[in-house]
């Protein structure tokens, strides 16, 4: 029996939760357990997350990537605070001024970038127009990066520890949106905690729902100090289950065994098929790097048209000024096959 294509490259939130996650979830289910995170599985998660990053840490379950940047950014960010972060971050687009509300009024200040890639020089410039001693401006106290990028590009650790020598020497803390972390490690062949606080990151937003669980986020404290009262934060801000095992359970299931790391992978491997392919295509033009499971390609609108015609879901993106035809975003995931991405290209080809 021929397997249906898989036509949907709009997100990696739109997949199903990978096998072992659901496995986790009925173990989870058989019988009662504490509530309010007083479980099994809970109780694990600091042990589990220090083996991985190298160094004791403090974890806190949430359901979603937004909680997790509003509350992890309101631990370190009060609210005559700036946080700076690039222009093209999931908590100044994307986020419904959630980080505003949970740090009390703190300031999002971004900064452009021709990649998604913050560079030091562009931080250093906007830090010299926020002085420390002028109260008439928000004082930086936060600097937030994303990894991957919203477009698709990957920073190297060096230039994140540039980047977090800047903000450590104004007396900054350093977030890391880490939605897709996974796949950067896997593009960047090193340790978690190379790709963190061995870089400078103070605490990290780390995504499993892109990479595979149901619904399940985690905040990460390096600097065990700055998590002091987190619990009662999140707590204030309504993201505490009751069943918190079933939270806990998830974030495990991708742990072990590297499942995170494999799955990020093999949708590491189709971007890069895909971005292969797209790169042939003589109406075709990539707008980046394709570094992890995000492809931006302006197509004619034609093939876009033809695409959707066929079935393949997708979402138009914001072009840039001189870009012919329309950009969109492909993302894959671990869901996604050659079988899925080639017929995509063949579709495309038929054009």
């Amino acid at each position: 029996m021929v397997e249906q294509i898989r036509k949907n490259f709009s997100s990696d939130n739109v997949v199903p939760a990978c096998p072992a996650v659901m496995s986790a979830l009925v173990a989870a289910n058989a019988d009662a357990a504490p509530a309010y995170g007083g479980d099994a599985w809970t109780a694990r998660l600091d042990t589990v997350v220090a083996d991985i990053f190298e160094r004791p840490v403090k974890v806190f379950p949430v359901a979603t990537g937004t909680a997790a940047n509003a509350l992890a950014l309101a631990a370190i960010a009060p609210p005559y605070g700036a946080i700076l972060c690039d222009d093209s971050a999931h908590i100044v687009q994307s986020e419904c001024g959630a980080p505003d509300f949970f740090t009390g009024g703190a300031r999002l200040v971004s900064i452009p970038s021709e990649d998604g890639r913050m560079a030091p020089d562009a931080l250093s410039y906007m830090l010299d127009r926020l002085p420390a001693d002028n109260v008439q401006n928000p004082l930086p106290t936060a600097l937030s990066l994303t990894q991957a990028t919203e477009w698709g590009t990957v920073y190297p650790p060096a230039r994140i520890a540039e980047l977090a020598q800047l903000a450590h020497a104004r007396g900054m803390a350093v977030h890391m949106d880490g939605a897709r972390l996974a796949n950067a490690i896997a593009h960047l062949g090193c340790s978690p905690a190379e790709a963190t606080w061995k870089a400078g990151i103070d605490v990290l937003s780390l995504g499993m729902t892109k990479t595979g669980a149901m619904a399940a986020e985690a905040v990460i404290f390096f600097n065990p100090a700055l998590a002091e009262q987190f619990a009662r934060r999140r707590k204030r801000a309504g993201h505490v289950w009751s069943k918190q095992r079933f939270l806990s359970a998830q974030i495990l299931a991708c742990l072990e065994d590297d499942l995170w790391l494999n799955n990020a992978r093999q949708a590491n491997a189709m971007a890069q098929r895909l971005a292969s392919g797209l790169f042939r295509h003589p109406g075709a033009r990539l707008l980046y790097a394709t570094e992890a499971n995000e492809i931006f390609v302006a197509l004619p609108h034609r093939a876009i048209t033809h695409l959707r015609a066929a079935g393949f879901t997708f979402h138009d993106w914001h072009t840039p000024p001189g870009v012919d035809g329309t950009v969109i975003r492909l993302v894959t995931s671990y869901y996604t096959r050659i079988a899925d991405v080639d017929a995509l290209l063949e579709t495309l080809a038929a054009v």
